[in-house]
């Protein structure tokens, strides 16, 4: 019996997943940047200077899919739309990947 909750806890889970991947082209709506998402440039603009920190490790880092697009310049949300949906569903599935990777490390020592 405690098999089948699990079940229907796991098809909720993925049900409330695709439907937050299919919501995920709604952040073209909003206008700005994300929290979170600013560069360099941006914290210049918005506190006047970069920490040193900051300015050191942006070079560390480049994204796959920068501004969500495969390098095209979309005008619009609906051409914009597939960089959106490509970097929900990889997301998801690298954390899915290591969530399932963590737990299966935990199972083997129990």
């Amino acid at each position: 019996m405690e098999v089948k909750t699990m079940d229907k806890t796991l098809k909720v889970c993925i049900i409330a997943l695709v439907v937050l991947v299919v919501l995920c082209p709604l952040g073209l709506l909003a206008v700005g940047t994300a929290y979170g998402e600013w560069g360099p440039d941006d914290i210049k603009e918005m506190i006047g200077y970069v920490p040193a920190g900051l300015e050191q490790m942006s070079e560390l880092w480049h994204p796959a899919l920068p501004d969500y697009d495969f390098g095209e310049g979309h005008d619009t949300a609906a051409a914009a739309a597939p960089g959106y949906y490509a970097s929900a569903i990889i997301g998801v599935l690298l954390c899915a990947g290591i969530v399932y990777g963590a737990g299966q490390v935990v199972a083997k020592k129990d």
